[in-house]
C-alpha cells in the first residue's frame, strides 16, 4: 500500500523547488482566482519556517504591511504557487524564526549571508 501512495505523491511533486531556506527574503508568486479570471499576486517577506517533507512540505512567509505583521503558509508543491524567487539570503542559526513575531522595526531584520 505504501508503494502506491509513494508513486502518486512522487508524480504530484514539483521539480526544481527548495532553493530557499529559513531566514531568506523571498517573493512568492501565487495564482489568485477572482470570479472567472486568474492572476498572479506577489507576496514578499522573510521565510519563518519550513515544515515536514516530501509532498506535504509547507513554508511560512512573514511581512509587515501597514505596520501589521502578515503571515501566509503555503504547501511547497501546491499548483497555486507559480514560483518562489529568492531576493536575498539570510544568515540564521535556527530552524524556526518565531521570535521575529515579537520584534518591530530594525530588530526584526535578519543579517544577510555572505556569498561564496
Amino acid at each position: 500500500m505504501n508503494d502506491i501512495i509513494k508513486k502518486i505523491e512522487d508524480a504530484q511533486m514539483k521539480e526544481g523547488v527548495g532553493q530557499f531556506n529559513v531566514g531568506d527574503t523571498v517573493r512568492v508568486y501565487a495564482k489568485i482566482k477572482e470570479g472567472n479570471r486568474e492572476r498572479i499576486q506577489m507576496f514578499e517577506g522573510i521565510v519563518l519556517k519550513r515544515q515536514n517533507g516530501g509532498i506535504r512540505e509547507t513554508f511560512t512567509v512573514r511581512k509587515i504591511s501597514g505596520g501589521i505583521g502578515v503571515e501566509k503558509t503555503w504547501p511547497l508543491h501546491s499548483p497555486v504557487i507559480e514560483r518562489v524567487e529568492v531576493v536575498r539570503k539570510g544568515k540564521v542559526r535556527r530552524a524556526k524564526l518565531n521570535y521575529l513575531r515579537d520584534r518591530v522595526g530594525k530588530a526584526a531584520k535578519v543579517k544577510e549571508a555572505t556569498r561564496r
